[in-house]
């Protein structure tokens, strides 16, 4: 029962005070005066004040409300390191038991580090946990909190917590546990394909003395070396570029007698490598609609740096002018075709015939330049079906179809292939999805026969429009028509000839994303994607190795023509490796190198800071033994101390729920009017004698 007195005027008060007041005035002047009967008309202004401001005694039935306790678990994957998930388990069983003897503790349970989410994965933020489950509750029901943990947490508030109630940690783990570990230091995110790129790294160990570590060096899950490091220095590393694109570089060392874990033995680095400007060297036979098509596309891109020579001057038109007096650039085809042509990524031969201006020789070595890993291009014309063609020089070992002289003089649309719908190159073309075509007509085709090599275009009479082929270690690309340039003029509403022409040359000069047969992996959150790109109906599976070494299945469906997409779920944050037919990839799930297995070592002194600005106390499970040791918990007041040595205190609230009041008033009913008749009749008493 809780008593409280209170008033309920039966009047305003500022209407109690008008009526009170003079009165009041003139019974202390009759007390002043002492006057006959002064006492009496005190006490019957007394009795009509009491009326009216009507005095109320309350009872107030209330309920005690509980203490918020919260008991925040920390589940994240270092806690799955040795005995830790049993100690946990443990620990948050007996916790349980021990608050549930007490009634006036409200105990909220949180699992933190557990879900799909990226951050919870890669990160330990018990203290964004603990503020959410106090989140609804005022700061004076909150009764404490305990963290089961093992000390590595990522979110430890610089001062004192957001609350101000113990905080008490409970520390998984043992004692004196050894781990070695490598981070990079300096890894930059670009560098130039095939030029050596400077990083470094470092081995860090518990122990502060150590031997040297043998390193292994992987790029793109392929080992290029073998490194010594000490522990403890910052040591040079230097890596080749191999690829455009994306480029894993992982480290490893070797697990040690002892260590806690090997899961923190490797640090990758992703690098996305960056051609420098490719080289393309574009002969046109004479000039023609086409060749500035050709032109302004290669000029435009910022990454082609463009040779360009067009034969005006045909040994047939020579006229004994001295060399000195033309006005044009002599061909210098010894230093292009032998001396430099190694140094270019893509040669094209527009419109181009032979005229005794390359001594037959230098085909044979254009040959050998393809088959040793360049690029050949052929934008045939009617010179390609002409006496002089090209093809019969050396260079036809290098070309993948020969004119049977034929120049067809039809108006078509270019259309793409069966394969051409699942080749990189041409697949998806801006108004390839209609019949006739969304792009305009050309009106001529170069003829030939028995095509080497994938036909992805076709034209007049579904002859061969546009054949890609490999020859050795380079590529070879014919494009059998010179009415490209009526797309770049708009002719008939024009079509996607930069589209085109980039993907073929890009194609030729080994674009990694122009690869038929590619196979991609890439993580996005915790979920792990892959994408084939493939000239086959059915890829089948595709496999994938988990860094814990577990195996996965995932299924590939059609997305795109020539394009299969499948996606998983994953719980492991690291290096996966992907495989599908004779196909390999990696990919890297969650942030690189995550905080979450930075440092892995159990540690009360993250902690210790904020327990004790709270009054509370942190101490490890581990017993020495295999079993663990949790402290008494005790219900203390607001000003009491809050730990002890085997005992951890939680505050218990003064707060309350009002249920309902009874109301008794003093002054009321017959009561209150007898004792007003009786003051005022005394006084009538009083004054009439």
């Amino acid at each position: 029962m809780n008593w409280s007195l209170a008033f309920d005027p039966l009047l305003s008060w500022p209407l109690v005070a008008a009526v009170l007041a003079p009165l009041a005035i003139l019974a202390l002047a009759g007390l002043w005066l002492r006057q006959r009967g002064a006492w009496l008309r005190v006490l019957a202004l007394a009795a009509l004040a009491a009326a009216l401001v009507n005095p109320v005694f309350l009872d107030e039935a209330r309920e005690p409300l509980k203490s918020v306790v919260a008991v925040v678990v920390d589940r994240s994957q270092s806690q799955d390191i040795g005995e830790r998930t049993k100690q946990t388990d443990a620990a948050l069983e007996g916790v349980k038991e021990r608050l549930a003897r007490f009634k006036n503790f409200d105990v909220r349970v949180v699992e933190t580090g557990k879900s799909g989410a990226a951050e919870e994965r890669t990160e330990t933020r018990l203290f964004a946990a603990l503020e959410n489950a106090f989140r609804d509750v005022p700061p004076s029901r909150i009764g404490g909190a305990v963290m089961i943990t093992d000390g590595e947490v990522h979110d430890v508030p610089a001062g004192a917590p957001g609350f101000a109630d113990p905080l008490h940690a409970l520390i998984t783990g043992h004692e004196q546990e050894k781990d070695r570990r490598i981070r990079f230091e300096n890894a930059p995110r670009f560098g130039l394909v095939g030029k050596p790129l400077d990083m470094s790294y470092r081995v860090i160990s518990t122990e502060a003395a150590g031997g040297p570590v043998d390193v292994r060096i992987s790029v793109n899950g392929e080992q290029v070396a073998m490194d010594r490091a000490f522990i403890g220095q910052e040591m040079p590393l230097q890596v080749t570029v191999p690829n455009a694109g994306r480029n894993i570089v992982e480290l490893s060392i070797p697990r040690e007698d002892g260590e806690l874990t090997d899961i923190n033995n490797h640090a990758v680095a992703l690098v996305d490598g960056i051609r420098e400007n490719l080289r393309v060297l574009l002969v046109s036979g004479e000039p023609n609609a086409g060749e500035r098509t050709w032109r302004n596309l290669l000029k435009s891109d910022a990454s082609v740096d463009l040779v360009h020579f067009t034969i005006l001057r045909p040994p047939e038109k020579q006229d004994g002018t001295p060399i000195n007096e033309l006005s044009l650039i002599a061909f210098p085809t010894r230093e292009l075709f032998v001396d430099k042509i190694d140094q270019f990524d893509l040669i094209i031969f527009d419109r181009y015939q032979h005229r005794d201006v390359l001594p037959i020789l230098y085909y044979d070595y254009i040959a050998e330049y393809v088959q040793n890993g360049g690029a050949l291009l052929i934008a045939a014309g009617p010179e390609y079906a002409g006496q002089q063609t090209i093809a019969r020089t050396p260079l036809i070992a290098a070309l993948p179809a020969q004119p049977t002289g034929e120049v067809i003089d039809k108006a078509f649309y270019p259309r793409l292939t069966d394969l051409g719908k699942r080749h990189p190159v041409t697949r998806g073309l801006d108004g390839s999805a209609s019949e006739p075509p969304h792009w305009s007509r050309w009106f001529r085709t170069i003829g030939v026969e028995n095509p080497q090599g994938e036909v992805v275009m076709k034209g007049a009479d579904d002859r061969p429009l546009l054949i890609l082929d490999r020859k050795g270690k380079g590529r070879v690309g014919m494009l059998l028509s010179d009415q490209g340039w009526l797309w770049a003029r708009g002719y008939e509403g024009g079509g996607p000839h930069v589209q085109l022409y980039r993907r073929i040359a890009h194609w030729l000069m080994k674009e990694p994303e122009l690869e038929e047969e590619r196979l991609t992996a890439d993580g996005r959150g915790m979920v792990l994607e892959i994408r084939r790109q493939t000239m086959s109906d059915d890829p089948d599976t595709a496999e994938a190795i988990t860094p814990s070494g577990k195996t996965i299945t995932v299924k590939l469906q059609k997305s795109a023509p020539g394009v299969f997409t499948g996606s998983a779920e994953v719980g492991e944050i690291g290096l996966y490796q992907v495989a599908n037919g004779d196909l390999t990839a990696l990919a890297h799930v969650g942030p690189v190198n995550a905080p979450e297995f930075t440092d892995v070592v159990s540690t009360p002194a993250k902690l210790k800071p904020a327990t004790d600005a709270t009054g509370g106390s942190v101490r490890r499970l581990a017993d020495g033994g295999s079993g663990i040791t949790l402290p008494s918990i005790v219900p203390v007041r607001a000003a009491s101390q809050a730990a002890g040595d085997d005992w951890i205190g939680l505050r218990t609230t003064d707060d309350s729920v009002l249920k309902s009041v009874s109301r008794v008033p003093l002054f009321g009913g017959f009561l209150g009017l007898g004792l007003l008749l009786l003051a005022l009749g005394g006084m009538w008493y009083r004054e009439g004698r």
